[in-house]
């Protein structure tokens, strides 16, 4: 019975060993090299401006790369996407140039903020506009117009408008309206 007792409790330690909640080692963001194509359209990454993402879905190890924002959230808000991502990255446009954004300026896509319907243009037109802190975003947004959002606002419809061009400073005006 003792033993069975040593063995029956060593068990439940090492069960609640492989339970416990040790912070996940996330992979670091990969460079966007010469020859990178998005994930979604296939498009060669570096012969865009804008911002531009790549995520780590569970189990990945390596991301794929998407020439834009917009490409980057299509693709995760999917439903059959959103439970297999581990972690995604966007260019913080705050610390990096619009026209060529540099791999040392990718970010946690999940903390960032981001401006929709702003006047700049990325791969596929429309995108969002994505910084690390917010006071870089609202400075951007006074420059360029949009709408401040934070990474949980961001869904299918948002997506859908923002591709429609539906977003800008007349939507914003009209959502102000409506708000009064």
């Amino acid at each position: 019975m003792p033993r069975l007792f040593i063995l029956l409790t060593l068990l439940l330690v090492l069960l609640t060993g492989c339970n416990e909640s040790d912070p996940e080692t996330l992979a670091a963001p990969v460079p966007i090299e010469d020859g990178d194509s998005c994930h979604v359209c296939g498009m060669l990454i570096q012969n865009f401006p804008g911002p531009k993402g790549e995520t780590f879905l569970k189990g990945q190890d390596t991301p794929s790369k998407f020439c834009s924002t917009l490409e980057l959230f299509t693709f995760l808000k999917q439903p059959e996407n959103e439970t297999r991502l581990s972690h995604a990255y966007v260019h913080d446009i705050g610390k990096t140039t619009w026209e060529q954004p540099a791999d040392e300026a990718f970010v946690s896509a999940s903390d960032a903020w981001y401006v929709v319907g702003h006047d700049r243009r990325g791969a596929m037109g429309h995108t969002l506009a994505s910084f690390a802190e917010r006071p870089d975003a609202e400075t951007f947004r006074a420059d360029h117009g949009g709408r401040l959002v934070a990474y949980e606002e961001i869904d299918l419809d948002l997506l859908g408008r923002l591709g429609r061009g539906e977003l800008g400073d007349a939507m914003d005006e009209m959502d102000a309206h409506a708000a009064h």
